[in-house]
């Protein structure tokens, strides 16, 4: 009894990303290479929705929790060590790690869970300044949009690497097409979707 206690244990902390588990050779090599390491996200990014094109998103997915439970293989957090890792004070940058025995895939998403739309908007000003309004006020819109209806967005997928390779197609393609992770609210339609 005690020896099947400990196996359900051992099988509940796996099938939710606990650890467990050692990291492949192939893993561990990347997270060395990227200056990676362990990171626990906030409950608030976690249970939060987001987008996969930073530029012109159409869908919102989520919550993160559900993509992540949603993959075949064990995931671990991991966030850049030192300077270039978490800032409390907007967003930062956080690679969840898919290790399969054929290739290790990190889904770098960016937390901004955080952020209303206003400050998601005044965060681009810093870095495109007088391009942010043209290239992102519409976004914003349909943020708003989104939040009226439910649908707040506290992350994006910004980025999708394979064995340290960027892939090239976009994020949200490649989970509603190769994925089938569906997602829940249509920005430019600005409604929600049935599931």
């Amino acid at each position: 009894m005690r020896l099947l206690i400990m196996l359900c244990g051992f099988l509940l902390l796996w099938g939710n990303g606990g650890g467990v588990w050692a990291a492949s050779d192939k893993a561990l090599a990347l997270r060395q290479a990227q200056g990676l390491t362990a990171f626990t996200p906030t409950e608030a990014f976690l249970s939060g929705n987001f987008v996969a094109d930073e530029m012109n998103p159409a869908f919102i997915f989520g919550p993160v929790k559900a993509f992540v439970a949603s993959r075949p293989c064990p995931t671990t957090w991991l966030l850049e060590a030192g300077p270039g890792g978490k800032d409390t004070a907007a967003e930062y940058t956080l690679y969840l790690e898919e290790d399969c025995p054929d290739k290790v895939v990190h889904y770098v998403f960016i937390d901004q869970s955080a952020l209303t739309p206003q400050q998601w908007l005044e965060w681009r000003e810093k870095f495109h300044k007088s391009k942010t309004e043209p290239e992102y006020g519409d976004t914003k819109a349909r943020f708003d949009k989104a939040c009226q209806d439910g649908c707040a967005v506290g992350g994006e997928l910004r980025f999708i690497q394979k064995n340290g390779e960027l892939l090239t197609r976009s994020p949200e393609d490649v989970l509603r097409v190769d994925y089938k992770f569906a997602p829940i609210y249509d920005l430019t339609q600005q409604k929600k979707i049935s599931p």
